[in-house]
Order: C-alpha cells, then sequence, then structure tokens
C-alpha cells in the first residue's frame, strides 16, 4: 500500500510516517517546505521520499497526487493556531488552507479513487452542555475561525467522496512541534505556581497512539466519522496539568481557574470536548491506551530525544 501523508513536519504527520514504515508500506511525506523541516530524530520520516506542496495551489496537489498515485492520503496538514486565526488578517489563510487545501486533496482523490483520511476536531461543535459528543451527529455550531474552517474541510471531503475517514480528536501532543505538554513542562520550571482552567473537559490524544489507529483504519473500508482520543476518562486542563506535574516529578502549583478567570485567548474555547468513542470499538478497532499511560510514555519519549 502506498501512503501520501500530508502535514509531516508536524506532530501527527511524522507519527503516522514511521507507523507506516513499522508495517512495511510505502510513506511519502508531503509539507510546505523545500525540503523536510521537523524533528531531525532517528525516525522513518528522515529517510522516507519527500514531495513539496502546497495545498491551496489546486494545480500542483492535482499533479503532485497524479504522479504519486497513491493508494491512501492522510491529510494531516492544518492551519491549527487558533487564536492567530481570529485575526482578520490571517482568516482568509486560513479558510484557504483548512478548507480550500482539504477540497483541493479531496477532489484529487476523488479523481484517483484513493482512499483518504482527514483529521479534524471536536471544535467542529459549540462545546455546551455535558455529553459527549457523537462522531455522525451534524449539529454543527463552531465557536471560532479554525472550527469554522475545519467544519468546511469535513464537508468538503464528505460531499466530494465515498472513501473517506473524517477522525476528529483533541488536545493533541507528540514528539514533533508545540503542544500543550511541553509549554507547561517549561512553565513549570520555571515558576512556583501556575494558573490552568478547569472548566474546559475533554481526553488528550497521543499522536504515537493514534498513528497506530489511522493505519489500522485505512488497511479496512470501514469508512465515515470516527472520533479518537485517548482512553483514561474526561478530564480538565487542570487536571491534565497536575498528572503531568507529578510524572514529571515537579513540584510546581496548580491553581485552578475559569476559562473567564485565565482570560487570555483570543478565540472562545470549548467547554465540553468529550468525545464518545464507542463507535471505534463497534466498527472493531482497538481504542488507544489511557492518556495517563500515554502521557508516561511520552515523558520517556522526550527524554530519550533530548
Amino acid at each position: 500500500m502506498k501512503v501520501f501523508v500530508t502535514g509531516v513536519a508536524g506532530q501527527l504527520g511524522h507519527d503516522v510516517m514511521n507507523e507506516l514504515a513499522k508495517r512495511g508500506y510505502e510513506g511519502i511525506g508531503s509539507d510546505i517546505a523545500p525540503t523536510y523541516s521537523g524533528i531531525q530524530d532517528s525516525s522513518a520520516v528522515t529517510l522516507a521520499p519527500y514531495r513539496s506542496m502546497d495545498i491551496t495551489n489546486s494545480e500542483a496537489v492535482e499533479s503532485t497526487l497524479s504522479d504519486v498515485k497513491p493508494d491512501v492520503v492522510v491529510h494531516c496538514a492544518a492551519w491549527t493556531a487558533v487564536d492567530l486565526a481570529e485575526d482578520a488578517d490571517k482568516q482568509e489563510k486560513v479558510r484557504a488552507i483548512n478548507a480550500g487545501g482539504t477540497r483541493n486533496i479531496a477532489l484529487a482523490c476523488k479523481k484517483l479513487n484513493c482512499k483518504m483520511v482527514y483529521i479534524s476536531t471536536d471544535y467542529v461543535f459549540d462545546g455546551q452542555g455535558t455529553k459527549p459528543w457523537d462522531p455522525d451527529c451534524k449539529d454543527y455550531k463552531p465557536l471560532n475561525v479554525y472550527g469554522q474552517t475545519k467544519l468546511e474541510g469535513e464537508l468538503a471531503v464528505s460531499e466530494n467522496l465515498e472513501k473517506y475517514f473524517i477522525v476528529r480528536i483533541a488536545w493533541v501532543f507528540g514528539l514533533n512541534g508545540k503542544n500543550f505538554i511541553k509549554t507547561m513542562l517549561n512553565v513549570g520550571k520555571t515558576h512556583d505556581t501556575v494558573r490552568v482552567v478547569n472548566d474546559q473537559i475533554g481526553t488528550p490524544t497521543y499522536t504515537y497512539d493514534l498513528s497506530r489507529l489511522l493505519v489500522d483504519m485505512i488497511e479496512t473500508e470501514k469508512y465515515g466519522y470516527y472520533h479518537a482520543t485517548n482512553e483514561g476518562g474526561y478530564i480538565s486542563w487542570y487536571d491534565f496539568t497536575k498528572e503531568i506535574y507529578r510524572q514529571a516529578g515537579l513540584q510546581t502549583k496548580v491553581l485552578p481557574v475559569t476559562t473567564a478567570e485565565y482570560g487570555l485567548s483570543k478565540a472562545a474555547r470549548p467547554f465540553n470536548s468529550r468525545l464518545d468513542k464507542s463507535k471505534l470499538v463497534a466498527s472493531g478497532f482497538k481504542p488507544l491506551p489511557t492518556w495517563q499511560d500515554a502521557l508516561s510514555r511520552y515523558l520517556k519519549e522526550m527524554q530519550d530525544n533530548a
């Protein structure tokens, strides 16, 4: 199986490429930089074929994918700077990447009759209430530009393709790139006390674990919408931070605050990011390990690659 992966300079794309290599599949990595610009570890990513591609350029997308002729495209590339996306001068670019770029890839996949995986987000919902969101729920009410453009990307896939997996994730962390854990560890080493919101509830997603699930998926034809985060229960960012510091051996005190008290974000955040993952098991897929176990393995991975 030949798999084309976008966004390999990011957290998830990097790990998907490594998982493909582990299973003996042919992975072709892509990102906008002329050469691979992600972490230089001992991974398979740095050894795999790389194709520079601007997903917002429809001709470049069609030409590149027509040349590669993949069996599957795993589309990890996205604009993910949620607050920056709110800036008036950035919104056109955000939409061009998250919506237009995804549409370009979907149309190329349609022409090639290949499978497509689109990575989406809990931000397509309004985050109200306490009930976990069902993957097939169509009650979309994004609160911010990022969520709206990711929803437009979802629709570009579902309206143009039949052979697709739309996988919504949340609270992502991985080795390659920035994330909440890295930020909290840096803050914890320089501050005695940190304030963290305790009224936004969800579950973290470790890209190493997610990449295994995504490759499991593309080995099947069980298409549709899925939710995928680590198991281990729903938590707040406050709960997550406390466990990060506990496992990392930091004595930093964590103070719970409300989103209103914290008050630094330009973009509105969902309070309810609980994602119902039962469809994974019902479809025969193995759920991700607990987030506590994932955190432990991730901290060791960070240490090993320091």
